[in-house]
């Protein structure tokens, strides 16, 4: 059995909905878990107070926002070399989620940032490439529905998606490139190994960044075989008129 074999609409929805119970339920735990523990189990920060909580829904949202690009970018890949439709919608599926994490990532980070910067904002490498990036989901979302032809709406935002994973990149990287910055070094590093938060504040952010993945994927497959069907009402609609 081939992976290529879900570029096939039918398959790829008899998939999702083996899989999206599954996903639901343990993303809901992963959450709720993640979070429940994290807000109320953990004990406040010497220095940060209760502030330090908002670890638990910014980083999570953070790495789901660049991750949720980087999967556009292959999905985005996939339709310009093999012209699955479904790698497609997938990408076009993808993009709301990734704006709405991109959101929460930067509303929570102002939050968490202000009391230690003592400011809302500031023009750090990481904060500005992520604002970019936040600007590249509308620009894709909003080049989505100005094409009316869903195929070279397809190849245009490909093109974009690909342009627009340099700040994704750099959103994941920034700190590393620029050591002006205000923001903090990553706070678990996945490849090294190494982190900077303590036992106490890392399993619960774990179980939570596990639940906000899980969360992605069930929504893509979810809003994928939103578009899947979409796409066959027009393609009725257009040929019902056709006949008229």
């Amino acid at each position: 059995m081939s992976l290529w074999e879900y570029a096939n609409p039918v398959k790829f929805l008899s998939l999702s909905a083996r899989l999206q119970p599954f996903l639901w339920g343990a993303a809901a735990l992963g959450i709720v878990v993640g979070l429940g523990w994290g807000f109320f189990a953990t004990p406040d920060d010497y220095r940060q107070g209760a502030t330090v909580k908002i670890i638990y829904l910014h980083v999570p949202a953070a790495l789901m926002a660049i991750n949720a690009w980087f999967m556009m970018l292959v999905a985005s890949l996939i339709w310009l070399i093999r012209r699955h439709h479904v790698s497609a919608l997938a990408a076009k599926a993808a993009a709301p989620v990734g704006i709405l994490m991109t959101l929460i990532a930067l509303i929570t980070g102002a939050i968490w940032g202000q009391p230690m910067w003592g400011t809302w904002w500031a023009w750090d490498p990481r904060l500005t490439s992520f604002l970019i990036l936040f600007l590249f989901y509308l620009g894709y979302i909003a080049l989505w529905e100005a094409i009316e032809d869903p195929d070279t709406a397809a190849d245009l935002t490909s093109v974009l998606c690909l342009v627009g994973s340099v700040f994704a990149v750099l959103s994941r990287y920034a700190v590393k490139f620029w050591n002006q910055g205000l923001h903090q070094g990553t706070s678990v590093p996945m490849a090294t190994g190494g982190r900077t938060v303590s036992d106490v504040f890392f399993y619960p952010l774990v179980i939570s960044m596990i639940g906000f993945g899980l969360l992605f994927i069930a929504l893509v497959f979810y809003r994928t075989g939103t578009e899947i069907r979409l796409r066959r009402i027009r393609a009725l609609i257009a040929r019902s008129k056709r006949n008229l």
